[in-house]
């Protein structure tokens, strides 16, 4: 099971201090508009059972207290009961939102999902380390730049989180995150992760203005976001999550938010 976050997603063991030229403020013109955004995607969202998006919803009840996400890990244990092929992998990500949670012996070993292998090391760094593969497997995803970037981002977030040092210059990471999301006409889920990940990771000030204020204007009557705005197509759950937590940031700006990972 790929953890494309994913949402995946505040989807850790410290709470994270960021300077106020980090943080993106609100716009005191757009906050109506912005206000009605975000309770459209939670109420699109509130009641899924897709275990990614459980886990990134968890994330937003602690860090933004959204009261409508209270049960999210209920509901991803719910699932992973019913889903026993699935459920070593569920339990090694279900960390993100339980900092002592219990892996079977084996669990580890089943992860096998390219962007699951950038993610899971440095979810449990704090516990095992990293492999010593690690730093080339995190450079190698990043140069091959999408879904793998950002990934990489979601690790760097983790690892710091978790008290690891991240072996990259970040400041690559970040710019190369914020030049996925350049050209603001087009809204997909790719940028959607991109510019969420950029503000779980303190770097609001990266995603411009206009990308959020696109954001809103192509959200669907429904609440929801589709895989990308120049397709015919349905909403779509993880664009939607991944656009909710963007929104969210910007809606509560704050210079210290609660980790994406759960504290001990």
């Amino acid at each position: 099971m790929t953890f494309v976050v994913i949402i995946v997603v505040s989807l850790l063991a410290v709470a994270i201090f960021l300077p106020p030229a980090l943080q993106k403020p609100s716009e005191e013109p757009r906050t109506r508009d912005l206000q009605e955004a975000t309770a459209d995607a939670i109420s699109f969202l509130k009641g899924t059972y897709q275990p990614d998006a459980l886990l990134m919803l968890d994330v937003m009840y602690r860090r933004f207290g959204i009261g409508e996400f209270s049960g999210a890990l209920t509901r991803y244990d719910q699932v992973m009961a019913a889903n026993p092929d699935d459920a070593p992998v569920m339990r090694v990500l279900r960390r993100i939102a339980v900092h002592d949670n219990p892996l079977q012996e084996g669990d580890l070993n089943r992860v096998s999902g390219e962007l699951d292998l950038i993610i899971v090391p440095a979810l449990y760094c704090d516990i095992n380390g990293t492999p010593d593969y690690y730093p080339e497997l995190l450079n190698t995803a990043a140069d091959r730049g999408t879904y793998y970037l950002t990934h990489v981002l979601l690790a760097s977030i983790w690892m710091q989180e978790n008290g690891c040092e991240f072996p990259m210059p970040l400041e690559n990471v970040y710019s190369a995150t914020a030049a996925l999301i350049s050209d603001s006409k087009v809204i997909n889920d790719l940028k959607l992760e991109a510019a969420a990940f950029l503000y779980l990771a303190g770097q609001g000030s990266r995603v411009s203005e206009s990308f959020i204020n696109r954001v809103i204007e192509l959200q669907a009557a429904d609440g929801g976001w589709q895989i990308s705005s120049d397709a015919p197509g349905s909403s779509f759950w993880h664009a939607t999550v991944l656009g909710l937590m963007l929104l969210l940031h910007v809606e509560h700006p704050s210079n210290a938010y609660p980790q994406m990972l759960a504290p001990a």
